[in-house]
């Protein structure tokens, strides 16, 4: 027994058997129904169309993040938008939902909107002081009327007593534009003509040379602003143009994109140069001119009186209601203010 040797255990076929073997066998299963492999790089079309595949995808997840990560400052874009024209028509700051994004999203968001609530509070402020200082300073106005009214009749009188007038308009036409801010009431419908007629015969009764072109009967004269300061707007245009110019004369067109409002003068003109410089705030354009015939000693020129803040605060109050101011010098000689307004809807 122990010399006897055990019988090697048989060979191990391949499932389909050899070629020489496999004559009589059933089909393999592990191997019937598939196609049989073949070898050699994919098609060129089949490449391209997986790269071209590729291609789209990666794209359409690059856009999608983009939108997603610019979708915070543009929403910081809008609300810094909104808050400068809120601001200046006397409405509530814009506000930034602070519970969207990353950190530093929220963190954005918190400070923009502490930033246009004190913007808001120091804009009123503001506002609150200015009309305080108008309101206040009608009682030595009127004690100062009192007195002028004990001088005797003559020319100092008389001019003494326009300018008290003026001034006093000059504080109604502020506490009103103040008021309107204030409210955030809108802009309404407003017949030009009526109101540019009402105005130059307010500075006809006062001698001034002031002169309104009737527009023709079929042209468009009701635009959209706030009443209080396109009169304040006007009123200071066709001022400008009296004490500059000599006379003022008002001639109304209409364009596609509104009304146009042109008010011309007979004066020196500006320099090209700073015709855009005249529209600043604290500029006034000296010019060597002689002091009018009724000017007392140590009056400045015509041309030189004032702070320079007429025109300033004329565009400013403008540009509010969506109007456009601009100077421009006439061919002929003298000045044109030209202010463009839309049209009432």
């Amino acid at each position: 027994m122990g010399g006897e040797r055990m019988a090697p255990p048989p060979l191990l076929q391949p499932p389909g058997g050899t070629a020489a073997g496999s004559e009589g066998r059933g089909p393999n299963p592990f191997t019937a129904g598939n196609p049989p492999r073949v070898g050699g790089p994919m098609p060129k079309n089949s490449m391209w169309m997986a790269y071209g595949i590729r291609r789209v995808l990666i794209g359409l997840a690059a856009f999608l993040g983009a939108r997603w990560l610019s979708r915070p400052m543009l929403r910081l874009s809008n609300a810094a938008s909104a808050l400068s024209q809120n601001i200046d028509k006397g409405g509530k700051p814009p506000v930034i939902d602070e519970t969207l994004g990353t950190v530093e999203v929220r963190n954005a968001a918190q400070v923009f909107n502490q930033m246009s609530q004190r913007l808001k509070e120091q804009f009123d402020a503001r506002g609150l002081h200015m009309a305080a200082v108008s309101h206040d300073l009608r009682t030595p106005l009127t004690r100062l009327r009192m007195r002028v009214a004990q001088w005797p009749e003559g020319p100092a009188q008389q001019a003494a007593i326009n300018d008290i007038r003026e001034m006093d308009e000059m504080i109604g036409d502020t506490l009103a534009v103040l008021r309107e801010q204030h409210e955030g009431s809108e802009a309404r419908s407003i017949d030009l003509v009526a109101l540019l007629q009402a105005l130059v015969d307010d500075l006809a009764d006062q001698g001034l040379p002031v002169e309104l072109l009737q527009p023709p009967a079929d042209m468009p004269v009701r635009v959209r602003a706030r009443t209080a300061a396109l009169r304040r707007v006007i009123g200071n245009l066709v001022g400008n143009a009296v004490r500059h110019g000599g006379g003022a004369t008002l001639t109304v067109h209409a364009l596609p994109e509104g009304v146009v409002l042109h008010i011309d003068d007979s004066g020196p003109g500006i320099p090209e140069a700073q015709l855009e410089q005249a529209l600043e705030p604290w500029v006034r354009l000296s010019q060597d001119a002689a002091p009018p015939a009724h000017a007392m000693a140590g009056e400045l020129p015509a041309r030189t009186a004032g702070y320079g803040l007429g025109l300033a605060i004329a565009r400013d109050l403008a540009e509010r209601d969506g109007c456009r101011l601009s100077l421009h010098n006439r061919p002929e000689g003298g000045l044109r203010a030209q202010l463009v307004m839309p049209l009432a809807g």
